[in-house]
């Protein structure tokens, strides 16, 4: 009635999926933790005569509450046994049963004497119904974690793929200017007539690591004043070392245009180009 009064409404959608032994649970609390509940909730079952085994059925070896009287049952089965202290003990694990085949008159009898309840039926969550869309149950496991994960690591996808092609992002740009930071220390620390506040302690690491560690501490203590150690002394040794073997391969990768003669103090070509 409702459906037919208001057409197109997305309760249509679950019209198709309500057939059968169906039921649905209303919730407006966590969906995960519900379904946690759910299928937490099993009820254990004997095997019935006619059922299918929806689970493999091991009959576990050792000792039975069946009185040597019973061997017979146990060999037309064709399960070794033995008698120890009046009662029949199962020798070695038996395969009773695989999924999908038919619980027989013996399997359950067998199984009703040793006392054991094979199967257990419970609710089984098909689909999951939030806001006009339906999904899968898996959908389910998928935590915050997990979407974060996900999305950091499209991100870092997305500022290489900017950085590679030369077009800059929001994602890309603060690479970008990593990047460049490093570039103008790499060049700074092999000129000593230029620098910038921030590549000071890099040069002083470099020029003079003694000199580096009685200002900034052989330590991890801070060093964020205005001569450029923005952070931990630690740090600044760290990134200094880095910055020296950069600037070790920027020698032999690159034409540096006569080295300090590339700002116009000597000969070189390369004061033209910058």
């Amino acid at each position: 009635m409702y459906l037919s009064k208001n057409p197109g409404h997305p309760y249509e959608f679950l019209l198709p999926k309500i057939h059968g032994n169906i039921g649905c649970v209303f919730t407006n609390g966590d969906l995960a933790e519900i379904r946690d509940v759910i299928t937490a909730n099993r009820v254990p079952a004997p095997a019935r005569v006619g059922a299918i085994a929806p689970v493999q059925v091991i009959v576990p070896p050792g000792p039975t509450d069946c009185d040597p009287g019973q061997t017979n049952f146990f060999q037309t089965l064709q399960i070794a046994t033995k008698i120890v202290k009046g009662k029949i003990e199962i020798v070695s694990p038996v395969n009773l049963l695989e999924p999908g085949q038919k619980v027989g008159n013996s399997e359950a009898v067998l199984l009703e004497k040793l006392g054991i309840k094979p199967f257990d039926y419970g609710l089984v969550i098909r689909e999951v119904y939030d806001s006009g869309s339906i999904f899968d149950v898996k959908v389910l496991d998928i935590s915050e974690d997990d979407l974060i994960a996900k999305f950091g690591h499209a991100i870092s996808e997305f500022a290489a793929l900017s950085l590679s092609i030369g077009y800059p992002t929001l994602a890309s740009v603060p690479h970008s200017i990593a990047n460049a930071f490093k570039a103008m220390v790499a060049l700074v620390v092999e000129c000593p007539k230029y620098s910038f506040e921030k590549a000071d302690p890099f040069k002083l690491f470099v020029s003079d690591p003694e000199a580096f560690k009685a200002k900034y501490g052989a330590g991890g203590g801070g060093g964020g004043g205005s001569g450029g150690g923005s952070g931990g002394a630690g740090d600044s040794a760290a990134a200094a070392e880095e910055k020296k073997e950069e600037v070790e391969e920027e020698d032999e990768e690159i034409d540096m245009g006569g080295g300090m003669d590339m700002f116009g103090d000597g000969d070189g070509g390369g004061g033209d180009d910058y």
